[in-house]
């Protein structure tokens, strides 16, 4: 074996992501709204990208005809997937799109005034509200938190130390009312006696909303009882021991209040009517609307499907600034950023636009793939994979998980994640699969009908095999258990309490 140095040549093939490419997969796996943030700021950065506004129809036409001079009809598409395959980085076409293709309509019924007309008829989704429609920054607005109505509640009747300790307390509750912080632990951190510290916590369990301060379940209820001036020997006794009542342990509980059935019946429906977390009245984290990415309807020559395009500014490109900056500049450095930028804006509607052509392909094959949910319900929607799709429109499998996260579809049903769409299934009785959420529908409905004749999950099964599913018991306690139901034992419990 020699060790003398010398000179090897050899030739590889490797796949080299532009940044140009990672710029386009990232923009395709983000929401309108994740969207919007992206272009705002690349808006700020480069000084030839601008809004599109209402008088804009011209200029988007030119922006868009000249971000394609190197996209011509004649010129064959180079795909994402044809970079992986034949290892050229060098083409810069970022995604999986069909550029023979009809052009993409950009204008949908969200881009009208007030939603009103258009082809999908559904006003008010995504589009301009009305003159004279609700005010939604109005609704939007914070509501009081739950911690600052009961500093506001201290302030009027604490002063000074004691109301200091107070708003220690308070800060240790959490978003359903609970007293999070054991006394003696708080007592020690603030160096008080625990007597004294008890004595400002009864205050702040005085505070509104009642049951608030309180330490554990039995707390909780037994200040609202109070309150309603309900808290005898018996319901004491009831709310000393709730692990009975949770267990159904009826006859038991009943001996230990000392009651009768009548009135063992009538606390029961008092404690019914209490808040177990009173807390979450003030809300706790806003929960973030949600807009969706597209629009579904039914029409009388098939499906329509359009992008929500009312969340995203329409981009142009600054021709007549670009004029008076390529005339001013006069140093290669100059003349080489000027050209960046444009580039830049180029590139950028393009990878928009692919963005768009790419999300209503995957779009359509989901309508497509799953029209009997869309036509009758969930009880109808199939078991579809990534893969099944990517298949159909020629696509990798990566491109439509990316296309299918974080985006949401509007329809007559309602508004749902496309990744709702694809879901596991069990056989049918006519050989074709089911999905998932379609044998959870049929059980979640099985349950909801069973009356005073509870069904175990041995008789679920049967239920559902003479409905030609094919599943088996611990699969049906699954997705009893995802649905959020309980057992035959637990939901017989909870008939007894009722």
């Amino acid at each position: 074996m020699s060790l003398a140095p010398r000179l090897d040549l050899r030739q590889s093939q490797s796949l080299v992501m532009t940044p140009q490419l990672q710029q386009a997969i990232k923009l395709l796996a983000l929401s309108n709204l994740e969207l919007e943030g992206v272009i705002a700021e690349e808006l700020e950065k480069n000084p030839l990208l601008a809004a599109g506004g209402e008088d804009g129809e011209p200029q988007q036409a030119e922006a868009q005809t000249d971000a394609g001079d190197d996209f011509g009809e004649d010129v064959e598409p180079v795909t994402a997937d044809r970079l992986i395959e034949a290892g050229d980085a060098q083409t810069d076409a970022p995604l999986d799109v069909d550029y023979d293709a009809e052009t993409f309509h950009h204008d949908s019924p969200s881009d009208m005034a007030g939603g009103s007309g258009g082809q999908l008829g559904m006003d008010g989704i995504g589009g301009a509200a009305p003159e004279d429609g609700p005010d939604m920054d109005a609704l939007a607005a914070d509501a009081p938190g739950l911690i600052d109505h009961l500093l506001a509640q201290a302030g009027e009747v604490l002063d000074g130390e004691e109301l200091a300790i107070a708003a220690r307390i308070i800060d240790a509750i959490d978003e359903a009312g609970y007293l999070t912080t054991p006394i003696s632990e708080m007592a020690e951190m603030l160096d008080v006696e625990d007597a004294y510290l008890e004595r400002i916590l009864r205050i702040v369990q005085s505070f509104d909303p009642t049951g608030v301060g309180a330490r554990d379940l039995g707390e909780c209820l037994a200040l609202q009882a109070k309150e309603a001036d309900r808290y005898d020997p018996a319901m004491a006794t009831m709310l000393g021991n709730l692990e009975m009542l949770a267990k159904g342990q009826l006859p038991q509980l009943r001996r230990l209040c000392g009651v009768d059935e009548e009135d063992f019946a009538d606390m029961i429906r008092e404690l019914r009517a209490y808040d177990p977390k009173p807390g979450l009245r003030f809300g706790g984290e806003r929960a973030a609307p949600v807009s969706p990415d597209i629009f579904i309807a039914k029409t009388r020559s098939g499906w329509a499907i359009e992008l929500n395009n009312a969340t995203l500014p329409r981009l142009l490109i600054d021709r007549r600034y670009y004029t008076e900056l390529a005339q001013g500049a006069q140093d290669k450095s100059g003349k080489a950023w000027l050209a960046d930028c444009l580039a830049s804006a180029n590139w950028l509607i393009k990878a928009l636009d692919q963005r768009a052509r790419t999300i209503i392909k995957v779009a359509t094959e989901i309508v497509k793939q799953q029209e009997a949910f869309f036509l009758q319900g969930v009880a109808h929607l199939k078991p579809l994979t990534l893969r099944t799709v990517a298949d159909a429109i020629g696509m990798h499998e990566s491109t439509v998980s990316r296309v299918t996260s974080n985006k949401y579809l509007s329809c007559e049903r309602g508004l749902f994640e496309l990744k709702y769409f694809f879901t596991s299934g069990v056989s049918g009785a006519d050989g074709e699969g089911v999905s998932a959420e379609a044998v959870k529908s049929h059980i979640a409905k099985l349950i909801a009908d069973e009356g005073s004749d509870i069904l175990s999950d041995d008789k679920l099964v049967e239920i559902l095999n003479a409905k030609g599913f094919d599943i088996a018991r611990r699969t049906v306690a699954k997705y009893r258990e995802a649905i959020g139901l309980g057992s035959s034992v637990q939901r017989r419990r909870q008939k007894a309490l009722g």
